[in-house]
């Protein structure tokens, strides 16, 4: 008795399965291609939203950080130390128009290592774009093309 995989209500369970296999395969690939496609997204994003930053790459090693408003990097060490001298010294904050104290220079502080580590990450995802894309590239010529029915 020949089955075809249209009729699965009268399969045994070992032909159901052979059956569905193929389409937890494609859903699997499809899966991996989807998520490709998401990581090529926010790749392309990053290449956008920080392309002022990316050309000091070399430098946004965790240490340092871009600084938008100068279109620079500032080292992280230099940076507290900074910070420092603006609390010790009193010096007037703009933004809280008052003297800076250790609770702002501790914000700035965390917010300037969070930027140190953002600024490397989008760095190196931009950096993947290119084999991002040949990945991509490869798992779609590797795609299992649809199923001819019997």
């Amino acid at each position: 008795m020949r089955f075809a995989c249209g009729t699965i209500a009268l399969m045994p369970a070992y032909l159901i399965f052979a059956c569905l296999m193929p389409l937890n395969l494609a859903r699997a690939q499809n899966q991996a291609v989807d998520d490709l496609k998401g990581k090529i997204f926010d790749a392309r994003m990053v290449k956008d939203t920080f392309a002022a930053g990316l050309k000091f790459c070399a430098d946004l090693d965790g240490n340092h950080f871009y600084f938008l408003g100068r279109d620079r990097v500032v080292a992280l060490e230099d940076y507290h130390r900074s910070l420092e001298n603006l609390t010790r010294g009193h010096v007037f904050n703009a933004q809280t128009h008052k003297p800076w104290n250790e609770q702002d220079a501790a914000e700035r502080w965390d917010f300037a290592q969070k930027q140190a580590v953002k600024d490397q990450a989008n760095c190196q995802l931009a950096a993947s774009l290119p084999a991002l894309e040949k990945q991509l590239d490869e798992l779609e010529k590797k795609s299992p093309t649809p199923a001819t029915k019997n």
